[in-house]
């Protein structure tokens, strides 16, 4: 059996092994919809003998309802397995079977059907074809990816807020089968911030091409084998903007691996990247052009100046924060100073991320599973006393208490204050949680107590879940040990 891929419809795009496969064959089969014709015949027509046995594959519906009891995958399934049974008849009976398929075999074609019904049982080549993608690209004349940028391919089937993460946290793109789906894909292209960029490809190399700006596209003139495409942006120049926006994305406690879709479609849209060095190094170059502006991590309000003088010149600007940026973090500086006369027609968006308190939990099990609260530690914005009475209440409430910014090279007895105020409250077998790097290559979690915690051991990259009277610790049978709070009290 050869499964052999067509291209994308013209038949000078056959390739020489498939015009081979298809001259030398016993049988060529090939799909059709129920009107009988097939695009994938007559691509190979001019290579189909008259004494060759054909096998038209028709289907039984395309998208219309059906009262087949498995519905319409249970009827497509059965329509498969009777095609790849007549197709077992040719080659038990020693005939060579050339499968056509439009574009790759393997590429999102009817042949794959067959392939995973038969290939395990005769011998087998599968032959590629030009895909559809790369017709589009060619047709286009735009790169549709370079150097480090990832190309993303969706059918347009996908939901939409499915479609508008994908399509907002890649920098090329290919949505695959509009038709219907077309409105959806558009309105998703938009919400990603990618509309501008989209471009539209109708029939490559087949009759009735056309191409242009997907925004141009009458929506009800869309056909099926039709591709929306994001080129590369490697070379995109920013547009002139009047007024540009600042939008405060979270990274998460480690980088990409936490970054959620929307943050890093936020991070490749931008055109300046403003944040604490150590956070911006973070980031992957994500698009050539984007300039970064690196700054020290004590001059939250300058750098939030900076971003909201940039935007208001027209620049879209991402400033990155660690963790979720709501939390202890950049959105409260940059709204701070969005709050002045000066900037507030300046649009700001803040997204969330993954807090590094969520993230030591996981780490840990479920510490956080019932009622809890969040302090920094820091006495740098705040004096040192309401810290202490924060604790003290925490402590009173039985609440599970996430400790942020336990320790720096400046502050060294904070820690050990904190331990002694809540060891007045909390018995010394109190579960503690001590998690540092959380995300990154240097992870220790630890499990102890509030009774063995050593302050010396804990610095600015550590974060401390102080458990409540419900906290619980267990030994798995790994050997492994994990911490949790049930959701039941008492």
């Amino acid at each position: 059996m050869y499964g052999v891929g067509l291209g994308p419809g013209d038949p000078e795009l056959l390739t020489l092994a498939a015009v081979r496969a298809i001259e030398g064959a016993d049988v060529v089969a090939y799909h059709s919809a129920r009107h009988g014709r097939s695009i994938a015949r007559s691509i190979a027509a001019g290579h189909i003998r008259p004494e060759q046995i054909e096998e038209r594959l028709m289907y039984p519906l395309t998208v219309e309802t059906t009262d087949h009891p498995g519905g319409y995958r249970g009827a497509l399934d059965d329509f498969y397995a009777e095609a790849a049974e007549r197709l077992a008849a040719h080659l038990d009976a020693g005939r060579t079977v050339a499968v056509l398929a439009e574009g790759d075999p393997l590429f999102y074609g009817s042949y794959q059907h067959m392939h995973k019904r038969l290939a395990h049982r005769y011998e087998t080549t599968v032959i590629p074809g030009v895909t559809s993608v790369s017709a589009a690209a060619a047709r286009l004349g735009e790169p549709l990816c370079e150097a480090e940028e990832v190309l993303t391919i969706v059918p347009g089937t996908l939901p939409e807020d499915e479609l508008t993460a994908r399509l907002a946290g890649t920098d090329s793109a290919v949505v695959m089968k509009l038709g219907r789906t077309f409105p959806t894909v558009k309105r998703a292209l938009e919400r990603a911030g990618r509309l501008d960029d989209a471009r539209y490809v109708e029939r490559a190399f087949m009759a009735g091409e056309r191409t242009g700006r997907l925004t141009d596209v009458d929506p009800e003139s869309v056909p099926y084998f039709a591709v929306a495409v994001l080129p590369s942006r490697i070379d995109e120049q920013p547009p002139v903007r009047e007024k540009g926006e600042v939008v405060v994305v979270g990274t998460g406690p480690a980088g990409a691996p936490w970054l959620t879709p929307e943050s890093r479609g936020a991070l490749v849209n931008a055109d300046d990247l403003v944040g604490y060095t150590t956070y911006l190094d973070r980031v992957p170059v994500l698009r050539a052009g984007q300039r970064r502006h690196g700054s020290d991590n004590k001059v939250e309000s300058e750098r939030a100046e900076f971003a909201l003088e940039l935007a208001r010149r027209g620049r879209r600007v991402a400033v990155v924060s660690g963790g979720d940026p709501g939390v202890f973090a950049m959105a409260t500086a940059v709204l701070e100073v969005a709050a002045e006369p000066a900037y507030a027609d300046v649009p700001v968006r803040v997204l969330p991320g993954v807090t590094a308190a969520n993230a030591a939990a996981a780490a840990a099990g479920a510490p956080l599973g019932h009622d809890y609260a969040t302090v920094s530690l820091s006495d740098r914005l705040k004096p040192w006393d309401v810290i202490a009475g924060r604790l003290r209440a925490t402590a009173e409430a039985d609440l599970v208490l996430a400790i942020y910014n336990p320790g720096s090279r400046s502050r060294t007895h904070q820690v050990a204050a904190a331990r002694e105020l809540l060891l007045e409250l909390r018995p010394q077998e109190t579960p503690v949680v001590v998690a540092r790097d959380v995300g990154g290559p240097e992870q220790s979690v630890r499990i102890l107590t509030l009774g063995t915690l050593d302050p010396t051991e804990v610095d600015m990259r550590t974060l401390l879940l102080i458990g409540s009277s419900q906290t619980r610790v267990t030994e798995r049978a790994d050997g492994s040990t994990i911490a949790w709070t049930p959701r039941r009290y008492g």
